[in-house]
């Protein structure tokens, strides 16, 4: 690289970290956030189990509470539920596509969200992971105020991640974070099945 070039290069990069530096000196707010990630895309529950890893990392509690999912086998699971620091619930049933009964469905969902407002209401808790709760919400087996009430006064300090397709406004509206996750190709449509380690 030349010097004219370096010059110029280092002339952006000082741009840059000044407009860097101003954003997190604004940013002294210390609290727990509620993120959000929906859409069609894969990676939703991924991003979430991934924040997991990242707070039980730094010696804080989580908990796992999975709506929709319990009965295929889950790799993440498998391999973070053996941390004194997790605590991992599943809803038990199948996709509702399978089980056809939203009774059922709608029991073993208020059962899940029984854990769900014990650990909305616990301080020792820094995480919890309401994964794919937006089917829960949308299919009108819990009460959106309840949920909406317990997610907005929980402890201070404690961040909360729900994720699932079809976030509807007023949960956008409860976060501080939300990323869409967009579909752009999916092996899934070319026939490929879904690969254990991989999709689950």
């Amino acid at each position: 690289m030349t010097d004219s070039k370096n010059e110029k290069h280092k002339a952006r990069m000082q741009a840059r970290k000044e407009i860097v530096d101003a954003g997190v000196a604004k940013a002294q707010q210390e609290r727990g956030v509620v993120i959000i990630h929906t859409g069609d895309g894969k990676g939703k529950t991924t991003a979430a189990i991934g924040t997991v890893a990242r707070a039980l990392g730094y010696g804080y509690r989580a908990a796992v509470a999975q709506f929709i999912k319990g009965t295929w086998e889950c790799g993440e699971k498998n391999y973070l539920e053996s941390s004194p620091l997790l605590e991992w619930q599943q809803m038990g049933t199948d996709f509702t596509w399978e089980t056809q009964d939203d009774a059922a469905d709608r029991a073993a969902a208020e059962k899940l969200w029984a854990h769900c407002k014990r650990w909305l209401a616990d301080p020792e808790i820094y995480l919890v992971v309401l994964d794919e709760l937006t089917y829960a919400l949308n299919y009108k087996w819990l009460d959106k105020q309840e949920v909406l009430e317990a997610i907005q006064n929980r402890p201070a300090e404690q961040s909360v991640v729900i994720t699932g397709r079809g976030a509807k406004q007023y949960l956008l509206d409860a976060a501080d974070t939300v990323s869409e996750m967009t579909l752009q190709k999916h092996a899934f449509h070319a026939g490929v099945a879904a690969r254990k380690g991989i999709e689950w």
